[in-house]
């Protein structure tokens, strides 16, 4: 094919081609419609499988590798708790905003089916001696960002720092200052801690 030959060409040269050229077939409302249809099923879609894929049931049992983790924040304080108030999956582990959450669905569900697919954590066994690389992943993630899933739900602000007990103050007090992050002094509120 000779430079400048535009009657063949590629398949992505011929493929432009066509979207820029008017379509004789469609009307400009019709193209408009179904880009409209086209446009709300896929927002839909995108809604349907952030929900179904943002439960407790799908993330504890979607992977086999995840029934002990899930078991243990069925017993941890976000699971059961003098409130009632239970922190799911989603809420500890994904941002909360959009285009965040897909961006770190899309990563963290590729990353978890190809270890899942290797084998990495299949077993108890395998999974407890995994726990303590996988348990620093998730703490400097949560100090990156400032712990911010945490503060999703839990607001400190010096008003609820003098509500707090004496032994506590010094604490929250350094987390207001910017010197430290709730998941300095919080591991293993929702999972075990590493016990290394």
């Amino acid at each position: 094919m000779e430079p400048g030959d535009t009657a063949r060409g590629g398949i992505f040269a011929r493929s432009w081609r066509r979207l820029r050229r008017p379509s004789a077939r469609w009307s400009v409302l019709t193209l408009v419609v179904l880009g409209i249809v086209i446009g709300f099923l896929a927002t839909a879609g995108t809604q349907v499988m952030v929900a179904v894929t943002g439960t407790d049931k799908f993330c504890g049992t979607a992977c086999h590798s995840m029934q002990w983790v899930a078991q243990e924040h069925k017993q941890s304080v976000h699971g059961v708790n003098r409130t009632g108030i239970v922190a799911a999956c989603h809420d500890c582990h994904i941002p909360h905003q959009y285009p965040d959450l897909l961006w770190y669905k899309t990563k963290a569900g590729i990353k978890d089916v190809i270890g899942e697919m290797r084998g990495v954590i299949s077993t108890e066994e395998k999974f407890k001696k995994e726990r303590l690389r996988m348990a620093k992943h998730v703490w400097d993630e949560y100090r990156d960002n400032n712990s911010k899933n945490c503060r999703h739900c839990h607001e400190l602000t010096p008003q609820v720092l003098e509500k707090q007990k004496d032994f506590v103050r010094p604490m929250h007090q350094q987390v207001l200052e910017g010197k430290a992050t709730c998941i300095d002094c919080h591991k293993g509120v929702g999972h075990l801690a590493p016990t290394e």
